[in-house]
């Protein structure tokens, strides 16, 4: 039992002291790189960056651990012994065979997923049958899977800390929500990076030093790893490891707090770089400040006071009719409906009959462009009418509550608010956003069984959610208050899959046409059975899509990619037209109320277009780039304080080219850089 204890502590120890090494060294080398200009540091500061930073190199450390732990904690030769050893093997064969031969939840994912689970299952049932009849391998394959492991933790300790000098190179700090967003763009950001960097040296150097390291500090454990399959030292270790993953995980916390120095460069030399990229996950937060293109807070305040015409935070009061009406509302948010998917925008495949008919019915937008590539920002838009901040939408950010949001203005107005959802509303944050600000949630979990017709890994198809809504919907009619109901449909999304026989395209084909299609057919499908219903005619309906189909393009913020279609729907109340100016997914709402000669307390940036000071603009934004169209002059704000103004042109293939602007534009560079600085000031607090 000492010597097994010995074993596995002393592989501790030594990937420790490793982590601690490397980490100072990196610290050493950011010192002297070029993006650091401030060394005057006080001989605390000095002590913090070295000490501290060791610190949590050694808990970040410590919490990495918990894999190679939990591999010494499976070994063990009882597991092949009768009949667990028999069983083991039934269970991980009959998993395999599942998992190949019938239609389980990884299909659902289709691509290469099923691929890799039956890879994977297969494996794994194939390696315990050679362990438990070939006794002669279970020594190779524990070490053999012992040295991966170890290389992997060897090779991820010298990878981060050249990952870091090159993301420090560029930033100036260490790993924050840019880093996330690399895993988010792989395609385009590996691209960058094969272009930018020597890869291939760059690799076969941290290669070589992994191996070189691991030869050096494990070649003498790899040859006792038989000493870690007995049971009683496991017995200490494992509780021992558990408080020292606790401790280390409150050290990591606790050391936060020495971090919010005034000198930027001691918080980020002291902090651990995976500690850092983990806690940007969490809170999805870029700060604006630190790194985009800044005015003056007074200067960027007045000039969006001059643009709304507001005060402190953008508040403003928006004046309505002596008549206001109070008519239902019902807004739908379509799962990644590119414009160009409709015959209206030259699509001859007649996938949306029902939008493209619609663009004839009602108040349709010709130049309506989202606010981001992703479902959240287009929640974001609608419910909230305010540009997309850097880093993750507020929809999945920590405080969210009590916003100004289009539910709690509509609530305060005797309105009762409800969101569809046809999934899991705990996905992206959504249970807790919509419900901390004003809404009662209907999503899959509110479902009987006879009201699902189908369901995919999404939740139910549109037509399911369409259903319950109007049941809702009646129920709600018949309490006298006028509703408002925000439906987001699931379908048209991978792994576009629906019920059968309701379009041309067979529903197992999953095909995003098809998906396509049967969203549009489903949407009809409601407005008819709306149509029956003694609520209809005092009904008003916002139908358009939370994003584009794909962001990915020749730029980095293509705005053929955020072109979506819009349009305002009431039958007798709204005559049919058709909008050409330049609009955003955040002026929907404003432009509705408008409609209904609504009067209400306003902090959003969205407009009407009825609005006499409306200008032509729209928000368009990744999780970096933060861009402002307006007219035909496109701004795009970068990291780190970056600016790039092109001219969009138009031209039989695309309506949206840009090119480079000869000489920058200040005025309205101003703008977007107020709007988007200070919205990111008052909204993400």
């Amino acid at each position: 039992m000492k010597e097994s204890l010995a074993l596995f502590l002393r592989i501790y120890l030594k990937l420790a002291l490793l982590a601690i090494a490397v980490g100072t060294a990196v610290r050493i080398v950011l010192l002297f790189n070029e993006q650091t200009s401030d060394l005057g540091f006080t001989p605390g500061e000095w002590l913090q960056i070295f000490l501290l930073g060791a610190v949590n190199d050694l808990c970040a450390l410590t919490v990495g651990f918990f894999f190679l732990w939990l591999f010494a904690m499976s070994l063990s030769e009882g597991k092949y012994r009768k009949p667990w050893g028999y069983l083991i093997l039934a269970v991980l064969t009959g998993l395999f065979l599942y998992v190949s031969c019938f239609h389980t939840i990884f299909d659902e994912y289709g691509s290469v997923v099923p691929a890799i689970a039956s890879a994977l299952t297969g494996y794994w049932a194939a390696s315990f049958a050679l362990r438990l009849f070939c006794k002669g391998f279970r020594h190779r394959w524990t070490a053999v899977w012992f040295a991966v492991l170890l290389a992997c933790y060897v090779g991820g300790i010298v990878f981060n800390a050249v990952s870091e000098y090159f993301f420090w190179s560029e930033f100036g700090v260490r790993y924050n929500f840019i880093a996330v967003d690399y895993l988010v763009y792989t395609n385009e950001v590996v691209g960058n990076i094969r272009e930018s960097y020597p890869v291939v040296p760059i690799f076969a150097g941290v290669l070589l030093a992994t191996l070189l390291l691991c030869r050096l500090l494990f070649r003498r454990e790899l040859r006792r790893t038989d000493e870690l399959l007995g049971m009683k030292w496991k017995a200490v270790a494992a509780p021992a490891y558990v408080a020292a993953l606790l401790l280390a995980t409150g050290t990591l916390t606790f050391c936060t707090r020495f971090q919010q120095h005034e000198n930027v460069y001691v918080n980020e030399l002291q902090a651990n770089g995976a500690y850092k990229f983990y806690d940007a996950f969490i809170k999805n937060e870029l700060n604006y400040k630190q790194f985009y293109p800044t005015l003056p807070d007074a200067e960027a305040a007045a000039v969006v006071y001059g643009i709304y015409g507001s005060t402190e935070d953008n508040r403003r009061t928006i004046a309505g009719a002596p008549d206001e009406l109070r008519r239902n509302i019902v807004l739908i948010t379509i799962e990644s409906m590119s414009a160009g998917y409709l015959e209206h925008f030259g699509d001859r495949r007649h996938l949306t009959p029902t939008l493209d008919s619609l663009y004839g019915r009602g108040l349709a937008f010709e130049r309506l462009f989202a606010t981001g590539n992703r479902t959240v920002r287009g929640l974001e838009a609608v419910t909230l009418s305010l540009p997309p901040c850097p880093g993750q939408s507020i929809i999945k950010r920590q405080h969210n509550a009590g916003m100004h949001s289009t539910g709690a203005m509509l609530r305060e107005k005797g309105y009762t608010v409800k969101y569809f959802y046809g999934g899991n509303s705990y996905f992206d944050n959504m249970e807790t956003f919509f419900s901390g600000n004003g809404y009662d949630i209907v999503d899959q979990r509110q479902y009987a069984p006879e009201e699902i017709t189908f369901a995919n890994i999404w939740g139910v198809c549109d037509e399911d959610v369409y259903a319950k809504a109007l049941r809702t919907l009646d129920e709600d009619a018949r309490s006298g208050k006028p509703f408002f109901a925000h439906l987001m449909t699931v379908s048209n999304h991978r792994p576009f899959t629906y019920p059968a026989g309701k379009v041309a395209i067979p529903n197992d084909a999953k095909s995003r046409a098809g998906g396509v299609m049967y969203t549009d057919y489903a949407l009809g499908r409601f407005l008819e059975e709306a149509r029956k219903r003694p609520w209809f005619d005092r009904t008003v309906f916002v139908i358009t899509a939370d994003h584009c189909a794909s962001s990915a393009g020749r730029t980095e913020l293509p705005l053929e990619k955020y072109h979506i279609p819009g349009v305002i729907y009431a039958p007798g109340f709204i005559a049919p037209a058709l909008e050409t100016r330049t609009v955003s997914q955040i002026d929907l709402m404003p432009t509705l109320f408008s409609l209904l000669g609504m009067s209400y307390e306003a902090h959003s940036y969205g407009k009407s277009i009825y609005d006499p000071s409306f200008v032509e603009r729209a928000f368009i934004a990744t999780y970096q780039d933060l861009g402002y169209l307006e007219n035909d002059v496109f701004t795009v704000l970068s990291p780190i304080e970056r600016h790039e103004q092109y001219r969009v042109r138009a031209t039989p293939e695309n309506p949206f080219v840009l090119e480079p602007l000869a000489a920058t534009d200040t005025a309205r560079l101003r703008r977007a850089i107020s709007c988007y600085q200070t919205s990111a000031e008052w909204n993400n607090r």
